[in-house]
């Protein structure tokens, strides 16, 4: 199975945990996990090889020149690594068919093997929303979406890299982020939904990108049978910890952080 990330040394050992969730649990061929990056070290790279050894993860790290990125806007909250993953395709080995991308701020309970083996049915990504109707008419005007395009959470996606290698347009990207570049707010998720909304296939967020969050606004519905802790722990497979509420800071307002807490008392056992 093939996994990415996109990380900086400060968020290392977030992605460290999110690697030693989803090794818990088998992989026919174990992990193969990409890593674009552009400022790990050597001894960067001994660590993480040294606190995977022993599973059935093998490590790839690939270097990106961030020049190649300078006309992107950039903050301290999204540094330009948000969009290699944008360029997936061309960054990684030819070979890849598939890979699934996580963020570091994610970690996975169940089995990835039923999403990683889903039919992309021609898209060049599968991901899940987080907005609803009223938010995406806004985001259609803003981005100069298709109407009937849902605005996707990039924090995971399952990437059709065979098919985006022929069909990706670089030009087209830099074109965009040219003319848009003011009103990008949430910039790689922008980019990816305005250029290739209609080619990505919707996945079920309360399965596969799961926060605190969506719980609440599934809950909000009346027509909705009640989602609660052991239903999460049966049925969801990826918790995103996105936005300004992380488990490793203090105070966390909600239930999900139970399971990163878990996967640490788990670390600190072994």
């Amino acid at each position: 199975m093939n996994i990415l990330f996109t990380v900086n040394r400060d968020y290392m050992e977030h992605v460290l945990d999110c690697i030693q969730s989803f090794a818990r649990f088998e992989s026919e061929d174990g992990y193969d996990i990409y890593i674009l990056h552009s400022d790990l070290q050597e001894q960067d790279q001994i660590y993480l090889a040294e606190r995977t050894a022993g599973q059935e993860i093998r490590l790839h790290f690939q270097f990106v020149d961030p020049a190649s990125f300078e006309s992107f806007p950039e903050s301290t909250r999204y540094p330009r690594l948000i969009y290699y993953r944008i360029f997936a395709a061309s960054l990684l080995p030819d070979e890849l068919d598939r890979i699934l991308y996580l963020d570091g701020d994610t970690i996975v309970i169940n089995p990835l093997n039923e999403l990683y083996q889903k039919n992309f049915d021609g898209n060049y990504l599968l991901a899940c929303t987080h907005v609803r109707k009223v938010l995406n008419k806004m985001n259609q005007y803003r981005l100069g979406m298709k109407e009937e395009n849902a605005y996707i959470n990039s924090g995971v996606m399952l990437m059709n890299l065979k098919v985006l290698r022929e069909a990706q347009d670089g030009q087209e990207v830099l074109e965009f982020v040219e003319a848009r570049k003011r009103y990008l707010t949430l910039p790689d998720q922008d980019i990816i939904t305005a250029l290739y909304g209609d080619k990505i296939g919707i996945l079920d967020t309360m399965k596969y990108n799961l926060s605190d969050r969506m719980i609440a606004v599934y809950n909000s519905d009346p027509l909705h049978e009640k989602v609660d802790l052991e239903w999460v722990r049966k049925n969801a497979v990826i918790i995103h910890y996105y936005g300004k509420q992380k488990p490793w800071k203090k105070p966390y307002l909600g239930k999900l952080d139970v399971f990163y807490r878990e996967l640490k008392a788990a670390e600190n056992r072994e």
